[in-house]
């Protein structure tokens, strides 16, 4: 496993030292990691004095857009470039759907490096520089950094340990191996201030958020002799509270933690037939093998996908598929 990601990594490095002019990608909707992985991208390239366009289908979420700098993210949804790239690189994404509708910005035949850390990951790039056993796909950018031999500059430091912060929940998942906690302390002998960004990241809440999360716990559920439990979002509470996509963060952690429960999940309807679902296991369950029966991914213990259909029928089909894999 080692040897085979040390020649990645160098396939991966080679990748960037020959082409120019990139586009860089994270998936749909991003979280932490995908955010420090697109920024952290971006320094790397500009060490290198690599030309870039950084873009999502939507936005980035707010508290994570200081990390970019002067690095702008291109709004797809809202601001789709007039040219294509022959040349992306995609971070944290498992798989080629996960680009969403970015992917009409790629020229015929574009040469693509894939860089993740997910175990579902199919190895859609020209270039695949994937590591499963990695916290966060910023783990990886750690180590391709190393072997391009860039500064790690403050910018690009704040990037890779916000990505190992919220990846691995403030270190607590069973993620957090000891490599997670040497490139941290690397990072914290850097300079990173490690409490500001735990605080800004994982305490700190919005009133919108603690409206929903209120909204949410009365509808916490259980399944399957009290091993599974869920919560659930609906439209009309996101209109209710004035809550965004990125105030549910977190929210499906609160099932999960009941003491006794295997498997929490969150059903958020994304609009009217279509509902997300985000699975966390406390290990008995392999919740991405779950989510990949309704076209989902992810990893052993933290896994998404999103199902057709009414918020109850969402609900009831999940929930079916999760009984049989604590049977």
């Amino acid at each position: 496993m080692l040897e085979s990601y040390e020649v990645h990594l160098k396939e991966a490095a080679e990748f960037i030292r020959v082409h120019d002019d990139f586009l860089v990608v994270s998936h749909v909707q991003p979280d932490g990691d995908a955010a420090g992985s697109t920024f952290a991208a971006a320094f790397i390239l500009k060490a290198l004095g690599k030309r870039f366009t950084l873009i999502n289908e939507g936005p980035i979420p707010e508290k994570f857009q200081f990390l970019g700098g002067d690095n702008p993210v291109v709004q797809y949804a809202s601001q789709a470039p007039e040219r294509n790239f022959a040349f992306v690189i995609s971070v944290d994404c498992a798989d080629f759907g996960r680009i969403g509708e970015v992917y009409q910005c790629f020229e015929h035949g574009a040469k693509l490096l894939n860089i993740d850390h997910h175990a579902t990951n199919d190895l859609f790039g020209t270039v695949n520089l994937v590591r499963a056993d990695a916290a966060a796909t910023v783990e990886v950018l750690y180590d391709l950094a190393v072997t391009l031999g860039v500064e790690f500059t403050p910018e690009l430091n704040d990037c890779i340990y916000t990505g190992l912060l919220t990846d691995t929940g403030g270190f607590r998942y069973s993620s957090t191996s000891p490599k997670v906690l040497q490139i941290a302390a690397d990072l914290l002998g850097r300079g990173v201030k490690g409490h500001e960004l735990a605080e800004k990241f994982l305490e700190t809440m919005t009133i919108s958020q603690v409206s929903l999360l209120r909204k949410g716990l009365s509808t916490l559920s259980f399944a399957h002799r009290n091993r599974v439990a869920w919560l659930s979002v609906t439209l009309d509470d996101l209109a209710d509270t004035g809550a965004s996509n990125d105030d549910m963060d977190g929210l499906v952690n609160y099932a999960r933690n009941v003491e006794g429960v295997e498997v929490g999940m969150l059903f958020k309807e994304k609009q009217p037939g279509v509902v997300k679902v985000s699975l966390r296991s406390g290990g008995q369950a392999d919740v991405a093998e779950i989510a990949k029966r309704f076209g989902g991914g992810g990893h052993v213990r933290a896994a998404g996908c999103t199902v057709s259909g009414s918020l109850k029928e969402a609900i009831d089909q999940v929930v079916k598929e999760v009984g049989k894999a604590l049977s």
